[in-house]
């Protein structure tokens, strides 16, 4: 194992910040995993560690094909931001910014580079591109902030994988994931390993989030080049480890192991690794997701949990205001998986409550909800 410690820009006088990669095995292919972007969603942090036991395992025992790098603490500007007991890990506190959003867009610069230079020939093509698109975060100037220096040396190092897993996880949600579209049929088997209940798919849901700054441009560049051969070399996804309480050791041990068994199948590990024990879940537009909200200030009482199949019309919370005796029950207005509810039991204006995916498109433009 080797570690290495990008110290951030800016640090306070007194103080300094590090982001540490963890580097496993060797070879041209590549899978990197990082967790909790949003720091106060730890799940992904404690399944991280699991994965760091395993993976010196398998390195020592000389069965990793490839180069799996790790980022347990991937925000620890994040980490430090707590006001008054209550961790505020979503947003730096500075700016206001969602720590995944408005990662460089890589296309772009990378198209303009590599005008004329791209052929038919797949792999000579990857290669190519992975070297501009190191070559455009080297040039770019100095970063401006801490938040915009950790993304850069995150986009960094997962800008070159062939597998990208950003852990995350929802307020109180059933396993789910974010992908394109058509990385679809290679993420079933991780969904099946996993026991995700829907996966969100878009080309594009807007905010350059991380997961999207590392797949989309592949997809972006070869509509660019249709004569050249360019494939979507970058599987990239959001993975929601459950909600934010989900941190119990047989969870974390779990995701772990089912994370593994899929790196396997993607050729990076070696040895006998279990089949998924389940079959995958279905694949929704995340066009078809619909956010419920609260029609008044109340108490709220959710009458289905998260990761229940729900019929258009079905209740799914009710809000009660004790002064004037109102009670208002909320339904779904489509039918699909209801795969996360909010963390707080207090309805606020313009605060989600609920999220169902179904299978029809609902939304269009900006998708995701800061």
């Amino acid at each position: 194992m080797e570690r290495i410690d990008h110290p951030l820009p800016w640090n306070h006088l007194g103080s300094e910040r590090h982001i540490s990669v963890f580097r496993f095995g060797s070879g041209e292919r590549k899978a990197y995993i990082q967790a909790s972007l949003h720091a106060d969603e730890l799940p992904g942090m404690r399944t991280a560690w699991e994965l760091k036991k395993r993976l010196g395992e398998l390195e020592a025992q000389g069965t990793l094909n490839g180069v799996i790098e790790l980022v347990p603490v991937a925000n620890p500007l994040g980490l430090g931001q707590l006001l008054q007991g209550n961790h505020q890990g979503r947003f730096e506190a500075g700016s206001g910014k969602n720590f995944n959003r408005d990662f460089v867009e890589l296309s772009e610069p990378v198209g303009q580079r590599l005008q004329g230079r791209l052929g038919d020939d797949p792999h000579a093509n990857v290669r190519l591109i992975r070297q501009a698109m190191a070559e455009v975060l080297a040039e770019l100037p100095p970063a401006s902030s801490q938040l915009q220096g950790m993304q850069r040396v995150l986009l960094s190092h997962a800008c070159s994988a062939d597998v990208v897993l950003d852990l995350h996880c929802d307020a109180e949600a059933a396993l789910h994931m974010y992908a394109l579209p058509q990385h679809w049929p290679q993420w079933r088997s991780l969904a099946a390993h996993l026991d995700v209940k829907v996966g969100l798919l878009a080309e594009d849901s807007g905010g350059s989030s991380f997961d999207e700054a590392c797949s989309l441009p592949w997809l972006r560049l070869s509509r660019q080049f249709p004569e050249a051969q360019i494939p979507l070399a970058c599987l990239a996804t959001t993975l929601e480890l459950g909600g934010q309480a989900d941190t119990g050791r047989p969870q974390a041990q779990a995701h772990a192991e089912g994370i593994l068994a899929f790196l396997a199948e993607q050729g990076l590990i070696a040895g006998d690794w279990p089949a998924p024990g389940r079959e995958a879940c279905e694949a929704m537009p995340f066009e078809g997701t619909q956010l419920l909200y609260a029609p008044h200030p109340g108490v709220v009482s959710f009458l289905r949990p998260a990761g229940s199949w729900v019929e258009a019309g079905e209740p799914v919370f009710e809000v009660i205001d004790p002064l004037f005796d109102r009670v208002s029950t909320v339904c779904a207005g489509t039918s699909g998986v209801l795969f996360a509810v909010e963390r707080l039991r207090y309805a606020q204006p313009g605060f989600w409550l609920a999220k169902v995916a179904g299978r029809e498109a609902l939304r269009h433009g900006r998708l995701l909800n800061d």
